[in-house]
């Protein structure tokens, strides 16, 4: 009867052979906090930047204000106010108790006047170096704003020169007003008077609208420096808000990726206290993820090597009683068993005669009957008290190179006669030629037999028993299928403790000695069931055979 391994061995022997999924890329501890930090960092930065941003462009404003706008608005004043002088004395020229100092006065300003546009067209030019000089570095935001500034100061110039046209243009109406007032041709003089006074009025009315569109671009530049103010007071509010709240984010964050070290130092401290119950590792994929992994894996180990020690001393006060109790039967059952040897020639002697009296025959063959049936039962215990013995007194294995695949195939082929007798077929499966192991072919032997054994007496009406060996990562499996009925889950566990046995004349030894002659070679031993009914055990062994310490079969020597 076969039955599944414990969950460890089936695990290391289903390990063997398969590739797992490939691993994630572990994401360290210091790097996910120093991310932290760096975001909180970015956070500041842009806080910063911003600041620095919007002082920088406050600055320029009132650069060009200072250095720009309000030159300008001065020179056009002057401009301007000197202008509405000449018209004024321009006007009055004709009413003039003294007109040749009011002519005086007018051709000095006539002259002197070319040197005030002049004065203007420079400011407007030094608002526009202004601009670029403080705009020079400003993002893409404030180039519109400065080429704006530069085209309003061309525009300034080119009206300043249109005026200074205006303004300077028909020179000889002023000779002919003068020559008017000196001879005293009234009339004539009043109409040249009104003349340049009209031109001269048009180009005071074109510098104050000069003036004005200079205001207005102070103006408006004044308002929308107040309003990038306010919003980059809001917007400042609003970064050092989002700082904070990036701070308060990420040190929670940081409190996360810390806060599995705390599980760990618990589960160290249980584990302290004697607990070595499994539990399941903190799924992180950082350094402590792997430490937490890496400690369960310890605990497991522990707990492993102690029901190890704790069954290979139980073996072994099991092995000296048993080799005690089997030394004081062996020698009993020797003599039975030679007597029964004796008493079985003679009543074969017996029955084989020619009895005259016919009564006697009847019991001559009930007793050869019950000789059998003894014989059977001496028998039965001789061959318990050599498991037992088996148990106690198992050498170490002897490693020698061998061919898996070709003492699978002598195995087979020796047991093949009494497995046909029980009506069971059996087929060996080769994957490919594979490498020789270093084994103990007497052990692995017994340990397969073991197994073949099972499957037979878990098929009582027959079946098919599929026998398969391959190779990989230079180690050698070998697989037996049944197609019995399989056992439980819940005795899956137990199935390869001593004298643990569902039969009801069954030892409970055989796969406890299979289990320890696998793992005196370095390998594992596996149950599991079969997708089509039955039972596989699936067995592994290196290709280094290297045996195994402190197991069991080494306890009992």
């Amino acid at each position: 009867m076969t039955a599944p391994a414990p969950a460890g061995d089936e695990a290391r022997g289903g390990a063997a052979g398969q590739k797992g999924p490939a691993p994630h890329k572990r994401r360290t501890v210091a790097g996910r906090l120093l991310a932290s930090y760096l975001v909180v960092l970015a956070a500041f930065a842009l806080t910063v930047g911003w600041s620095v941003q919007a002082l920088r462009a406050a600055s320029r404003d009132a650069q060009l204000l200072r250095a720009g706008y309000v030159p300008l608005l001065l020179r056009i004043g002057e401009v301007l106010a000197e202008q509405n002088v000449f018209n004024a004395q321009l006007n009055h020229i004709t009413a003039a108790k003294n007109p040749g100092d009011v002519r005086e006065w007018i051709e000095t300003a006539r002259r002197t006047r070319p040197l005030a546009f002049s004065i203007v067209k420079d400011a407007a030019r030094a608002l526009a170096a202004d601009e670029k000089a403080a705009g020079g570095d400003a993002g893409v935001g404030q180039a519109g704003a400065s080429s704006g500034v530069r085209r309003f100061s061309d525009e300034i110039a080119v009206e300043v020169t249109a005026i200074e046209r205006l303004v300077g243009a028909s020179p000889e109406r002023f000779s002919q007003l003068f020559q008017a007032l000196a001879v005293g041709n009234r009339e004539l003089a009043e109409r040249t008077r009104d003349e340049l006074v009209k031109r001269e009025v048009e180009g005071a009315q074109r510098l104050r609208a000069i003036k004005s569109r200079v205001d207005e671009q102070m103006e408006s530049l004044t308002v929308e420096a107040k309003r990038r103010e306010e919003r980059s007071m809001h917007l400042l509010l609003g970064l050092g808000v989002l700082t904070l709240l990036v701070g308060a984010v990420m040190s929670l964050y940081a409190r996360r990726v810390l806060a599995p070290l705390t599980a760990v130092t618990e589960r160290a401290n249980a584990v302290a206290r004697g607990d070595l119950t499994p539990k399941q590792a903190l799924a992180t994929n950082d350094e402590i993820g792997e430490l937490a992994t890496t400690f369960e894996g310890m605990v497991a180990a522990i707990r492993r090597a102690r029901a190890e020690l704790v069954n290979a001393e139980r073996l072994a006060a099991i092995g000296k009683m048993a080799a005690h109790v089997t030394h004081e039967i062996r020698n009993p059952l020797s003599s039975i068993g030679l007597n029964l040897e004796l008493l079985e020639e003679e009543v074969a002697r017996a029955s084989a005669a020619e009895t005259p009296d016919a009564e006697l025959r009847p019991v001559m063959k009930e007793s050869a009957q019950l000789v059998a049936a003894i014989r059977a039962e001496v028998d039965r215990l001789s061959r318990i008290a050599e498991q037992y013995l088996s148990v106690a007194r198992r050498p170490r294995p002897r490693l020698v190179p061998e061919r898996v695949d070709d003492l699978v195939q002598e195995l087979v082929a020796f047991v093949r006669p009494e497995l046909d007798r029980a009506g069971i077929a059996v087929r060996v499966e080769v994957e490919e030629e594979g490498p020789e192991i270093l084994l103990d072919e007497s052990q692995l032997r017994q340990a397969l037999l073991n197994l073949l054994r099972n499957a037979r007496e878990a098929m009582p009406k027959g079946g098919e028993i599929v026998v398969s060996v391959s190779f990989s990562s230079g180690a050698a499996t070998i697989a037996v299928d049944d197609m019995g009925p399989g056992v439980p889950e819940e005795l899956r566990a137990s199935i390869f403790d001593p004298f643990f046995t569902t039969k009801q004349r069954g030892t409970g030894l055989g796969l406890a000695v299979t289990r320890d002659i696998i793992e005196a070679h370095g390998g594992t031993i596996s149950c599991e069931p079969r997708e089509a009914g039955g039972t596989r055990f699936r067995i592994v062994l290196p290709a280094g055979g290297a045996p195994a310490q402190g197991r069991a079969a080494d306890a009992l020597l």
